[in-house]
């Protein structure tokens, strides 16, 4: 019997410690959280932050699937978001009808719309480095955004859509009780969703884990070198940036879902894009789950922050100083991400690694 080379006793010791990594059970913990939230509380402003912390985080994650695992610097992969998003409220609506095989259609025109834009911007732009690419990503978006605001006719302008889901998703669908727990339409949709988004994280996990995720890293840390290896890095690439924007299609589908609205601002807005960059800076560039913790930073400081104003208000009801700087919630949110990026300089999750990864050496 041949020995074994160093990859694969490398791959050996990795599944044996596969089990025993208490990341493991945290991301299992997480889950469980997220499955039972709906039975343990019935505000649905909480079952609308998590579900939301839930679609951002993969969102995020597959963002991160192209600037941090293989080195790309896009600022258009909120488009994508967009077109998931619009394909599912279009086929709900203007071009088809409230049927699962609708949305099912809905769900394939979008991802066929984000493979073959991601393919064909790539092939054009990919070869151009740096910050270029990342200003011609720019520019596709702010063009597709214009396009959806001025084209009224289809995509409802600033009015945007309101799609009707189908069956178990409707709004007014009755299921009666299971477990205590009252099986609504939007009962139905948020597990609907959770199982999606747990599905996309579970492909991204395997995507950067194989040999062509680690070729990705390695074109990422030295491209001149993976040339010279016989890599043919633009189609890595371009590989790479098609799946990411596809997860990110089927992201925003989920998301029309979830939010049953669509607009241009809420689905293409450049304020969506930087987002996705302040989560990924929070959670770690390069770590995949770092952005459900930069996704639950900055959702829950913006859900919770203004109601500071109520607050001190009620706490201060004599003092203007007190209640002005109540409403100055942007302030406190700028603080914080300071902060974070002063003490986890490699994101949470990333500065949090490269600590354990010392203390491991010693």
């Amino acid at each position: 019997m041949s020995e074994r080379t160093p990859v694969q006793r490398a791959r050996e010791a990795e599944r044996r410690q596969r089990f025993r990594r208490p990341s493991l059970y945290l991301r299992l913990a997480l889950l469980l959280a997220w499955l039972l939230l709906p039975v343990v509380t019935p505000s649905f402003q909480v079952m609308d932050l998590v579900l939301k912390i839930a679609l951002f985080a993969t969102l995020v994650a597959s963002y991160d699937v192209v600037i941090g695992y293989t080195g790309i610097v896009s600022f258009g992969h909120a488009m994508y978001f967009g077109f998931g998003a619009y394909a599912v409220a279009l086929s709900m609506g203007k071009f088809g009808a409230p049927t699962y095989g609708f949305l099912a259609a809905g769900f394939a025109a979008g991802i066929v719309a984000a493979a073959v834009t991601a393919v064909l911007i790539g092939a054009f732009s990919l070869r151009v480095k740096a910050i270029f690419f990342a200003m011609v990503t720019l520019a596709f978006a702010e063009f597709a955004l214009i396009v959806a605001m001025q084209w009224s006719a289809i995509t409802g302008g600033e009015d945007g859509l309101s799609p009707k889901l189908p069956g178990v998703f409707a709004v007014g669908f009755d299921g009666g009780r299971w477990l205590g727990l009252p099986v609504t339409g939007r009962v139905v949709a948020y597990y609907a969703v959770l199982a999606v988004c747990v599905g996309c994280f579970l492909l991204m996990s395997r995507f950067v884990a194989s040999p062509l995720g680690r070729t990705l890293q390695a074109i990422r840390d030295n491209e001149l070198r993976a040339e010279a290896l016989g890599f043919r890095t633009f189609a890595f690439q371009l590989v790479s940036s098609s799946f990411g924007s596809v997860v990110a299609t089927v992201v925003g589908g989920c998301y029309a879902i979830w939010v049953r609205y669509v607009n241009p601002e809420s689905a293409l807005g450049i304020p969506i894009m930087l987002d996705i960059l302040l989560m990924v800076i929070i959670g770690g560039i390069g770590t995949l789950w770092g952005g459900v913790i930069g996704a639950a930073v900055l959702l829950t400081a913006r859900t919770v922050l203004p109601d500071l104003r109520g607050l001190s208000a009620t706490l201060f009801a004599g003092s203007e100083i007190a209640q002005r700087l109540g409403e100055r919630w942007l302030l406190y949110f700028g603080i914080l991400f300071i902060l974070v990026v002063f003490f986890f300089p490699k994101g949470v999750l990333g500065t949090l690694r490269e600590r354990a990864a010392r203390r491991a050496a010693r």
